[in-house]
Protein backbone atom coordinates (compact mmCIF):
# COMPACT_ATOMS: atom_id res chain seq x y z
CA UNK A 1 0.00 0.00 0.00
CA UNK A 2 2.68 2.31 1.26
CA UNK A 3 4.59 1.66 -2.30
CA UNK A 4 1.56 2.33 -4.21
CA UNK A 5 1.32 5.72 -2.54
CA UNK A 6 4.96 6.12 -3.45
CA UNK A 7 4.46 5.75 -7.09
CA UNK A 8 1.72 8.03 -7.47
CA UNK A 9 3.47 10.62 -5.95
CA UNK A 10 6.39 10.00 -8.20
CA UNK A 11 4.19 10.08 -10.80
CA UNK A 12 2.79 13.30 -9.86
CA UNK A 13 6.05 14.98 -9.72
CA UNK A 14 7.39 13.64 -13.21
CA UNK A 15 3.91 14.68 -14.40
CA UNK A 16 4.24 18.37 -12.93
CA UNK A 17 8.02 18.42 -14.56
CA UNK A 18 6.85 17.50 -17.87
CA UNK A 19 4.11 20.37 -17.88
CA UNK A 20 6.52 22.90 -16.67
CA UNK A 21 9.30 21.87 -19.57
CA UNK A 22 6.46 22.13 -21.67
CA UNK A 23 5.43 25.23 -20.71
CA UNK A 24 9.36 26.58 -20.72
CA UNK A 25 9.81 25.35 -24.76
CA UNK A 26 6.69 27.23 -25.37
CA UNK A 27 7.75 30.73 -27.11
CA UNK A 28 5.73 33.82 -26.94
CA UNK A 29 6.83 36.25 -29.78
CA UNK A 30 5.46 39.82 -30.74
CA UNK A 31 5.62 41.18 -33.81
CA UNK A 32 8.89 43.05 -33.98
CA UNK A 33 10.67 39.93 -32.02
CA UNK A 34 9.53 37.75 -35.51
CA UNK A 35 11.18 40.52 -37.86
CA UNK A 36 14.54 40.88 -35.85
CA UNK A 37 14.43 37.04 -35.82
CA UNK A 38 13.51 36.72 -39.78
CA UNK A 39 16.03 39.24 -40.69
CA UNK A 40 18.99 37.83 -38.21
CA UNK A 41 18.39 34.38 -39.58
CA UNK A 42 17.43 35.32 -43.53
CA UNK A 43 19.66 33.60 -45.85
CA UNK A 44 18.83 35.91 -48.64
CA UNK A 45 19.92 38.82 -46.63
CA UNK A 46 23.08 37.40 -45.35
CA UNK A 47 24.06 36.80 -49.15
CA UNK A 48 23.78 40.42 -49.93
CA UNK A 49 25.89 41.40 -46.37
CA UNK A 50 28.09 39.65 -47.80
CA UNK A 51 28.02 41.73 -51.48
CA UNK A 52 28.23 44.84 -49.17
CA UNK A 53 31.28 43.45 -47.71
CA UNK A 54 32.54 42.63 -51.07
CA UNK A 55 31.54 45.78 -52.79
CA UNK A 56 33.67 47.50 -49.61
CA UNK A 57 36.70 45.73 -50.83
CA UNK A 58 36.11 46.55 -54.41
CA UNK A 59 35.95 50.21 -53.57
CA UNK A 60 39.54 49.82 -51.75
CA UNK A 61 40.86 48.01 -54.58
CA UNK A 62 39.88 50.98 -56.88
CA UNK A 63 41.59 53.26 -54.44
CA UNK A 64 44.90 51.42 -54.70
CA UNK A 65 45.09 52.60 -58.40
CA UNK A 66 46.39 56.61 -57.01
CA UNK A 67 48.96 54.67 -55.19
CA UNK A 68 52.58 53.87 -56.79
CA UNK A 69 52.78 50.08 -57.33
CA UNK A 70 56.16 48.54 -55.88
CA UNK A 71 57.55 45.77 -56.60
CA UNK A 72 61.19 43.42 -55.63
CA UNK A 73 62.22 40.71 -58.18
CA UNK A 74 64.97 38.26 -58.05
CA UNK A 75 66.50 35.98 -60.59
CA UNK A 76 69.16 33.16 -61.35
CA UNK A 77 70.21 32.13 -64.51
CA UNK A 78 72.09 29.23 -65.23
CA UNK A 79 73.98 29.00 -69.35
CA UNK A 80 75.05 25.61 -69.94
CA UNK A 81 77.60 26.93 -72.26
CA UNK A 82 80.26 30.07 -71.00
CA UNK A 83 79.91 33.32 -73.46
CA UNK A 84 82.93 34.24 -75.24
CA UNK A 85 83.13 37.77 -76.60
CA UNK A 86 85.68 37.10 -79.45
CA UNK A 87 85.81 33.93 -81.33
CA UNK A 88 88.08 31.04 -81.03
CA UNK A 89 91.00 31.75 -83.57
CA UNK A 90 91.26 35.65 -82.26
CA UNK A 91 91.40 33.99 -78.66
CA UNK A 92 94.60 31.74 -80.09
CA UNK A 93 96.08 35.07 -81.33
CA UNK A 94 95.64 36.67 -77.76
CA UNK A 95 97.09 33.88 -75.92
CA UNK A 96 99.93 33.31 -78.12
CA UNK A 97 100.77 37.16 -78.71
CA UNK A 98 104.03 37.16 -77.46
CA UNK A 99 105.39 34.11 -79.81
CA UNK A 100 104.06 35.71 -82.95
CA UNK A 101 105.35 39.12 -81.93
CA UNK A 102 108.88 37.65 -80.88
CA UNK A 103 109.06 35.27 -84.24
CA UNK A 104 108.22 38.90 -86.49
CA UNK A 105 110.37 40.66 -84.60
CA UNK A 106 113.65 38.27 -85.16
CA UNK A 107 113.08 37.63 -88.54
CA UNK A 108 113.10 41.57 -88.88
CA UNK A 109 116.49 41.46 -87.34
CA UNK A 110 117.32 38.80 -89.52
CA UNK A 111 116.34 40.53 -92.44
CA UNK A 112 117.80 43.72 -91.59
CA UNK A 113 121.42 42.15 -90.90
CA UNK A 114 121.12 40.74 -94.44
CA UNK A 115 120.36 44.13 -96.11
CA UNK A 116 123.12 45.53 -93.81
CA UNK A 117 125.50 43.05 -95.37
CA UNK A 118 124.70 42.60 -98.84
CA UNK A 119 125.29 47.08 -98.97
CA UNK A 120 128.86 47.78 -98.87
CA UNK A 121 128.11 51.43 -97.53
CA UNK A 122 125.51 50.49 -94.62
CA UNK A 123 128.32 47.48 -93.68
CA UNK A 124 130.62 50.41 -92.95
CA UNK A 125 128.42 52.49 -91.06
CA UNK A 126 127.22 49.61 -89.04
CA UNK A 127 130.99 48.26 -88.42
CA UNK A 128 131.37 52.05 -87.28
CA UNK A 129 128.17 52.37 -85.10
CA UNK A 130 128.53 50.86 -81.52
CA UNK A 131 125.21 52.33 -81.57
CA UNK A 132 123.55 50.28 -84.33
CA UNK A 133 125.86 47.28 -82.99
CA UNK A 134 124.15 47.44 -79.90
CA UNK A 135 120.42 47.81 -80.96
CA UNK A 136 120.57 45.39 -83.40
CA UNK A 137 122.12 43.08 -80.89
CA UNK A 138 119.46 43.72 -78.59
CA UNK A 139 116.63 43.27 -80.81
CA UNK A 140 118.24 39.88 -82.03
CA UNK A 141 118.85 38.56 -78.70
CA UNK A 142 115.95 39.55 -76.59
CA UNK A 143 112.89 37.63 -75.86
CA UNK A 144 109.70 39.07 -74.38
CA UNK A 145 107.31 36.54 -75.40
CA UNK A 146 106.38 34.75 -72.27
CA UNK A 147 105.33 38.63 -70.65
CA UNK A 148 103.50 39.24 -73.95
CA UNK A 149 102.25 36.12 -73.99
CA UNK A 150 101.07 36.71 -70.25
CA UNK A 151 99.38 40.07 -71.64
CA UNK A 152 97.52 38.48 -73.97
CA UNK A 153 96.25 35.61 -72.13
CA UNK A 154 94.95 38.73 -69.44
CA UNK A 155 93.00 40.21 -72.51
CA UNK A 156 91.92 36.94 -73.73
CA UNK A 157 90.05 36.26 -70.03
CA UNK A 158 88.54 40.11 -69.88
CA UNK A 159 86.47 38.75 -73.59
CA UNK A 160 85.51 35.64 -71.60
CA UNK A 161 83.34 37.01 -68.68
CA UNK A 162 82.52 33.62 -66.49
CA UNK A 163 78.26 34.43 -67.30
CA UNK A 164 77.45 30.91 -66.51
CA UNK A 165 75.78 31.21 -63.07
CA UNK A 166 73.90 34.75 -63.64
CA UNK A 167 72.52 36.86 -60.58
CA UNK A 168 70.03 39.57 -60.62
CA UNK A 169 67.42 41.84 -58.73
CA UNK A 170 65.62 44.52 -58.68
CA UNK A 171 63.26 46.46 -57.13
CA UNK A 172 60.91 48.85 -59.43
CA UNK A 173 58.36 51.86 -58.58
CA UNK A 174 55.50 52.91 -61.10
CA UNK A 175 53.69 55.74 -60.52
CA UNK A 176 50.39 56.67 -62.51
CA UNK A 177 50.33 60.03 -63.39
CA UNK A 178 47.96 60.46 -66.09
CA UNK A 179 45.66 57.11 -67.41
CA UNK A 180 43.04 59.82 -69.31
CA UNK A 181 40.49 59.81 -66.18
CA UNK A 182 40.26 56.22 -66.20
CA UNK A 183 41.41 55.40 -62.70
CA UNK A 184 38.91 58.91 -61.53
CA UNK A 185 35.84 57.33 -62.86
CA UNK A 186 36.48 53.86 -61.70
CA UNK A 187 36.74 55.07 -57.53
CA UNK A 188 33.58 56.91 -58.56
CA UNK A 189 32.10 53.69 -60.12
CA UNK A 190 33.62 51.61 -56.89
CA UNK A 191 31.58 54.33 -54.33
CA UNK A 192 28.25 53.71 -56.50
CA UNK A 193 28.39 49.71 -56.63
CA UNK A 194 28.78 49.77 -52.67
CA UNK A 195 26.07 52.15 -52.23
CA UNK A 196 24.15 49.82 -54.86
CA UNK A 197 24.73 46.74 -52.98
CA UNK A 198 23.04 48.15 -49.96
CA UNK A 199 20.32 49.36 -51.77
CA UNK A 200 19.73 45.91 -52.98
CA UNK A 201 20.31 44.46 -49.19
CA UNK A 202 17.66 47.47 -48.10
CA UNK A 203 15.16 46.34 -50.65
CA UNK A 204 15.52 42.26 -49.64
CA UNK A 205 15.18 43.55 -45.91
CA UNK A 206 11.70 45.16 -46.52
CA UNK A 207 10.80 42.04 -48.17
CA UNK A 208 11.16 40.29 -45.85
CA UNK A 209 9.75 41.87 -42.66
CA UNK A 210 6.18 42.51 -45.32
CA UNK A 211 6.60 38.27 -45.62
CA UNK A 212 7.09 38.00 -41.68
CA UNK A 213 4.02 40.51 -41.30
CA UNK A 214 1.79 38.37 -43.52
CA UNK A 215 2.53 35.16 -42.04
CA UNK A 216 2.19 36.66 -38.69
CA UNK A 217 -1.15 38.02 -38.91
CA UNK A 218 -2.21 34.91 -41.36
CA UNK A 219 -1.20 32.99 -37.87
CA UNK A 220 -3.94 35.77 -35.68
CA UNK A 221 -6.37 35.11 -38.31
CA UNK A 222 -6.27 31.51 -38.32
CA UNK A 223 -5.88 31.48 -34.44
CA UNK A 224 -8.93 34.04 -34.20
CA UNK A 225 -10.88 31.37 -36.89
CA UNK A 226 -9.92 28.34 -34.50
CA UNK A 227 -11.54 30.25 -31.69
CA UNK A 228 -14.88 30.98 -33.59
CA UNK A 229 -14.70 27.68 -34.52
CA UNK A 230 -14.41 26.31 -31.41
CA UNK A 231 -16.93 28.35 -30.04
CA UNK A 232 -19.43 27.68 -32.18
CA UNK A 233 -18.78 23.91 -31.96
CA UNK A 234 -19.59 23.68 -28.29
CA UNK A 235 -22.62 25.99 -28.83
CA UNK A 236 -24.17 23.04 -31.48
CA UNK A 237 -23.18 20.42 -29.07
CA UNK A 238 -25.12 22.24 -26.44
CA UNK A 239 -28.10 22.41 -28.79
CA UNK A 240 -27.84 18.87 -29.87
CA UNK A 241 -27.98 18.20 -26.45
CA UNK A 242 -30.85 20.19 -25.69
CA UNK A 243 -32.47 18.60 -28.66
CA UNK A 244 -31.94 15.34 -27.62
CA UNK A 245 -33.94 16.41 -24.34
CA UNK A 246 -36.55 17.64 -26.29
CA UNK A 247 -36.72 14.82 -28.24
CA UNK A 248 -37.38 12.24 -25.55
CA UNK A 249 -40.22 14.71 -24.09
CA UNK A 250 -41.67 14.89 -27.45
CA UNK A 251 -41.56 18.61 -28.11
CA UNK A 252 -39.02 18.26 -30.31
CA UNK A 253 -38.74 16.11 -33.45
CA UNK A 254 -36.00 14.04 -34.73
CA UNK A 255 -35.42 15.96 -38.11
CA UNK A 256 -34.65 19.00 -35.72
CA UNK A 257 -32.05 16.49 -33.69
CA UNK A 258 -30.72 15.40 -37.22
CA UNK A 259 -30.25 19.32 -38.44
CA UNK A 260 -28.53 19.79 -35.54
CA UNK A 261 -26.08 17.03 -35.79
CA UNK A 262 -25.32 17.90 -39.54
CA UNK A 263 -24.72 21.23 -38.30
CA UNK A 264 -22.05 20.08 -35.30
CA UNK A 265 -20.33 17.33 -37.46
CA UNK A 266 -19.72 20.27 -39.75
CA UNK A 267 -18.11 22.56 -36.97
CA UNK A 268 -15.81 19.28 -36.07
CA UNK A 269 -14.39 19.71 -39.50
CA UNK A 270 -13.99 23.11 -39.42
CA UNK A 271 -12.16 22.99 -35.94
CA UNK A 272 -10.38 19.61 -37.87
CA UNK A 273 -9.24 22.24 -40.43
CA UNK A 274 -8.68 25.46 -38.09
CA UNK A 275 -6.02 23.04 -36.24
CA UNK A 276 -4.42 21.78 -39.16
CA UNK A 277 -4.06 25.34 -41.11
CA UNK A 278 -3.15 26.98 -37.65
CA UNK A 279 -0.02 24.32 -37.03
CA UNK A 280 1.03 24.80 -40.63
CA UNK A 281 1.24 29.05 -40.52
CA UNK A 282 3.07 28.68 -37.20
CA UNK A 283 5.62 26.60 -39.32
CA UNK A 284 5.45 28.65 -41.94
CA UNK A 285 6.34 31.51 -39.93
CA UNK A 286 9.16 29.50 -37.65
CA UNK A 287 11.04 28.62 -41.37
CA UNK A 288 10.78 32.14 -41.82
CA UNK A 289 12.33 33.22 -38.57
CA UNK A 290 14.80 30.51 -38.27
CA UNK A 291 13.16 28.13 -35.71
CA UNK A 292 12.88 24.65 -36.02
CA UNK A 293 9.40 23.94 -37.84
CA UNK A 294 8.03 21.61 -35.02
CA UNK A 295 8.55 24.75 -32.65
CA UNK A 296 5.59 25.63 -29.95
CA UNK A 297 5.04 29.38 -30.58
CA UNK A 298 2.49 31.80 -29.82
CA UNK A 299 1.86 34.92 -30.91
CA UNK A 300 1.19 37.98 -28.64
CA UNK A 301 -1.74 38.95 -30.78
CA UNK A 302 -2.94 35.28 -31.07
CA UNK A 303 -5.66 35.45 -27.94
CA UNK A 304 -6.68 38.86 -28.83
CA UNK A 305 -10.59 39.52 -29.15
CA UNK A 306 -10.05 42.08 -31.65
CA UNK A 307 -7.74 42.16 -34.60
CA UNK A 308 -5.82 46.05 -33.52
CA UNK A 309 -5.95 48.42 -36.39
CA UNK A 310 -2.72 49.69 -37.47
CA UNK A 311 -1.73 53.16 -37.05
CA UNK A 312 -0.97 54.66 -40.69
CA UNK A 313 1.55 57.57 -40.62
CA UNK A 314 0.64 60.82 -42.75
CA UNK A 315 0.54 59.97 -46.29
CA UNK A 316 3.85 61.26 -48.41
CA UNK A 317 4.62 63.05 -50.96
CA UNK A 318 5.83 60.90 -53.97
CA UNK A 319 9.27 62.56 -54.31
CA UNK A 320 9.63 61.57 -50.88
CA UNK A 321 8.26 57.99 -51.48
CA UNK A 322 10.91 57.99 -54.98
CA UNK A 323 13.99 58.96 -52.38
CA UNK A 324 12.58 56.10 -49.77
CA UNK A 325 12.36 53.18 -52.25
CA UNK A 326 15.20 50.69 -52.95
CA UNK A 327 14.10 50.00 -56.43
CA UNK A 328 14.19 53.65 -57.87
CA UNK A 329 17.49 54.07 -55.68
CA UNK A 330 18.89 51.18 -56.98
CA UNK A 331 18.10 52.26 -60.89
CA UNK A 332 19.57 55.75 -60.08
CA UNK A 333 22.55 54.23 -59.25
CA UNK A 334 22.60 51.83 -61.49
CA UNK A 335 22.49 54.94 -64.20
CA UNK A 336 25.34 56.55 -62.80
CA UNK A 337 27.54 53.79 -62.61
CA UNK A 338 27.10 53.65 -66.50
CA UNK A 339 27.64 57.31 -67.05
CA UNK A 340 30.82 56.47 -65.07
CA UNK A 341 31.81 53.42 -67.76
CA UNK A 342 31.44 55.64 -70.62
CA UNK A 343 34.46 57.79 -68.82
CA UNK A 344 36.26 55.01 -68.49
CA UNK A 345 35.88 53.57 -72.00
CA UNK A 346 36.37 57.31 -73.53
CA UNK A 347 39.75 56.83 -70.73
CA UNK A 348 40.87 54.27 -73.43
CA UNK A 349 41.23 56.41 -76.10
CA UNK A 350 43.69 59.05 -74.33
CA UNK A 351 47.26 58.99 -73.33
CA UNK A 352 48.61 57.87 -70.62
CA UNK A 353 51.79 59.04 -68.51
CA UNK A 354 53.17 57.26 -65.68
CA UNK A 355 56.69 57.47 -64.00
CA UNK A 356 58.84 54.80 -63.47
CA UNK A 357 62.43 54.65 -60.98
CA UNK A 358 64.28 50.99 -60.08
CA UNK A 359 67.29 49.78 -58.62
CA UNK A 360 69.11 46.85 -60.04
CA UNK A 361 71.88 44.58 -58.94
CA UNK A 362 73.66 42.31 -60.21
CA UNK A 363 76.69 39.21 -60.12
CA UNK A 364 78.54 39.12 -62.13
CA UNK A 365 78.97 43.01 -62.02
CA UNK A 366 77.66 44.77 -65.00
CA UNK A 367 79.24 48.21 -63.80
CA UNK A 368 82.89 46.29 -63.32
CA UNK A 369 83.43 44.32 -66.57
CA UNK A 370 81.58 41.22 -65.45
CA UNK A 371 83.32 40.89 -62.30
CA UNK A 372 82.48 38.17 -59.74
CA UNK A 373 81.08 40.50 -57.20
CA UNK A 374 77.65 42.42 -56.96
CA UNK A 375 77.42 45.56 -58.20
CA UNK A 376 74.21 47.82 -58.47
CA UNK A 377 72.58 51.20 -60.92
CA UNK A 378 69.67 53.13 -60.15
CA UNK A 379 67.34 54.07 -63.17
CA UNK A 380 64.23 56.03 -63.26
CA UNK A 381 62.23 57.55 -66.53
CA UNK A 382 58.63 58.33 -67.71
CA UNK A 383 56.68 55.87 -70.13
CA UNK A 384 54.00 57.39 -72.63
CA UNK A 385 51.56 55.70 -74.14
CA UNK A 386 49.51 56.84 -77.25
CA UNK A 387 46.52 55.25 -78.71
CA UNK A 388 46.09 55.62 -82.16
CA UNK A 389 44.27 52.96 -84.18
CA UNK A 390 42.68 49.42 -82.67
CA UNK A 391 39.51 48.88 -84.74
CA UNK A 392 36.88 51.32 -82.99
CA UNK A 393 37.41 49.30 -80.08
CA UNK A 394 36.97 51.84 -77.62
CA UNK A 395 34.88 54.31 -79.51
CA UNK A 396 32.29 51.33 -79.61
CA UNK A 397 32.78 50.51 -75.59
CA UNK A 398 31.78 53.90 -75.20
CA UNK A 399 28.78 54.32 -77.63
CA UNK A 400 27.90 50.77 -75.62
CA UNK A 401 28.15 52.32 -72.13
CA UNK A 402 26.11 55.62 -73.11
CA UNK A 403 23.67 53.21 -74.36
CA UNK A 404 23.40 51.06 -71.14
CA UNK A 405 22.83 54.35 -69.33
CA UNK A 406 19.84 55.72 -71.45
CA UNK A 407 18.35 52.02 -70.75
CA UNK A 408 18.52 52.42 -66.65
CA UNK A 409 17.21 56.05 -66.84
CA UNK A 410 14.46 55.14 -68.84
CA UNK A 411 13.92 51.73 -66.67
CA UNK A 412 13.60 54.44 -63.74
CA UNK A 413 10.64 56.34 -65.44
CA UNK A 414 9.46 53.65 -65.46
CA UNK A 415 9.75 51.95 -62.08
CA UNK A 416 8.61 55.82 -60.75
CA UNK A 417 5.12 55.42 -62.99
CA UNK A 418 4.58 51.71 -61.68
CA UNK A 419 5.17 52.94 -57.59
CA UNK A 420 2.70 55.77 -58.66
CA UNK A 421 0.29 53.51 -59.65
CA UNK A 422 0.72 50.84 -57.05
CA UNK A 423 0.70 53.20 -54.03
CA UNK A 424 -2.80 54.99 -55.18
CA UNK A 425 -4.24 51.92 -55.39
CA UNK A 426 -3.02 51.05 -51.85
CA UNK A 427 -4.04 54.03 -50.30
CA UNK A 428 -7.47 53.39 -52.09
CA UNK A 429 -7.06 49.87 -50.95
CA UNK A 430 -6.49 50.78 -47.10
CA UNK A 431 -9.82 53.49 -47.20
CA UNK A 432 -12.22 50.61 -48.63
CA UNK A 433 -10.44 48.62 -46.03
CA UNK A 434 -11.43 50.70 -43.29
CA UNK A 435 -15.10 51.37 -44.10
CA UNK A 436 -15.26 47.43 -44.72
CA UNK A 437 -13.50 46.81 -40.85
CA UNK A 438 -16.41 49.49 -40.29
CA UNK A 439 -19.51 47.72 -41.65
CA UNK A 440 -18.15 44.24 -40.51
CA UNK A 441 -17.93 45.60 -37.21
CA UNK A 442 -21.86 46.70 -36.91
CA UNK A 443 -22.91 43.29 -38.71
CA UNK A 444 -21.08 41.18 -36.24
CA UNK A 445 -22.79 44.03 -33.42
CA UNK A 446 -26.25 42.70 -35.10
CA UNK A 447 -25.29 39.05 -36.15
CA UNK A 448 -24.63 38.80 -31.69
CA UNK A 449 -27.92 40.38 -31.11
CA UNK A 450 -29.65 38.12 -33.30
CA UNK A 451 -28.03 34.84 -32.06
CA UNK A 452 -28.35 36.24 -28.42
CA UNK A 453 -32.41 36.27 -29.37
CA UNK A 454 -32.84 33.47 -31.36
CA UNK A 455 -30.60 31.22 -28.55
CA UNK A 456 -33.46 32.38 -25.36
CA UNK A 457 -36.54 32.01 -27.99
CA UNK A 458 -34.87 28.22 -29.23
CA UNK A 459 -34.60 27.67 -25.01
CA UNK A 460 -37.92 28.79 -24.57
CA UNK A 461 -39.31 26.90 -27.46
CA UNK A 462 -40.94 29.00 -29.49
CA UNK A 463 -38.38 29.98 -31.79
CA UNK A 464 -37.43 26.65 -34.37
CA UNK A 465 -34.79 25.11 -35.31
CA UNK A 466 -34.15 26.46 -38.93
CA UNK A 467 -34.58 29.81 -37.61
CA UNK A 468 -31.53 29.38 -34.42
CA UNK A 469 -29.34 27.37 -37.38
CA UNK A 470 -30.03 30.33 -39.37
CA UNK A 471 -29.08 33.02 -36.60
CA UNK A 472 -25.66 30.61 -35.89
CA UNK A 473 -24.17 30.72 -39.39
CA UNK A 474 -24.88 34.60 -39.46
CA UNK A 475 -23.28 35.20 -36.46
CA UNK A 476 -20.01 32.59 -38.09
CA UNK A 477 -20.17 34.21 -41.14
CA UNK A 478 -20.38 37.91 -39.32
CA UNK A 479 -17.14 37.32 -37.05
CA UNK A 480 -15.51 35.65 -39.86
CA UNK A 481 -15.89 38.65 -41.81
CA UNK A 482 -14.64 40.88 -39.41
CA UNK A 483 -11.18 38.85 -38.48
CA UNK A 484 -11.13 39.06 -42.30
CA UNK A 485 -11.25 42.76 -42.60
CA UNK A 486 -9.22 43.32 -40.01
CA UNK A 487 -6.25 40.73 -41.31
CA UNK A 488 -6.87 42.53 -44.88
CA UNK A 489 -6.19 46.21 -43.12
CA UNK A 490 -3.08 44.69 -41.34
CA UNK A 491 -1.72 43.12 -44.81
CA UNK A 492 -2.72 46.51 -46.57
CA UNK A 493 -0.96 48.35 -43.79
CA UNK A 494 2.64 46.27 -44.45
CA UNK A 495 2.29 46.10 -48.05
CA UNK A 496 1.63 49.99 -47.74
CA UNK A 497 4.49 50.70 -45.83
CA UNK A 498 7.03 48.70 -48.40
CA UNK A 499 5.35 50.80 -51.26
CA UNK A 500 6.09 53.74 -49.60
CA UNK A 501 9.79 53.13 -48.24
CA UNK A 502 9.09 53.25 -44.44
CA UNK A 503 10.69 50.03 -43.62
CA UNK A 504 14.13 51.16 -43.09
CA UNK A 505 16.92 49.21 -42.19
CA UNK A 506 17.46 49.16 -38.70
CA UNK A 507 20.98 48.68 -37.00
CA UNK A 508 23.15 49.18 -40.70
Amino acid sequence: MNMNKYIVKISTLVAMALMSVAMNAQQTLTLEQCREMAVENNKTLKQAETKIEMAGYDRKIAFANYLPNISATGAYIYNANDIALVSDATSQKLQNMGTLVHSQTQSFAQNLMTAIKSNPAAALEYANSPMWQTVLGALSQTDMSQTINALGKEIDDAFHPDLQNIFAGAVTVQQPVFMGGKIVAANKIAKLAEELSKTQYEQQYQQVIVDVDQAYWQIVSIANKKKLADAYADLLHKMEHDVDLSVKEGVATESDALQIKVKANEADMLKTKSDNGLTLAKMLLCKQIGLDLNSEIVLADEELSDIPVPQMGAGKDLEQIYADRPETKSLELASKIYDGKVRVARADMMPKIALMAGYSVTNPNLKNGFQKDWGGFFNAGVMVNIPIFHGFEALSKTRKAKAEATLYRTQLEDAKNLINLQVTQLRKQEGEAFEKLTMAQNNLASAEENLRTATVGFEEGVIETNIALAAQTAWLKAHSEYIDAGIELQMLAANLNKAEGNNHVQGK
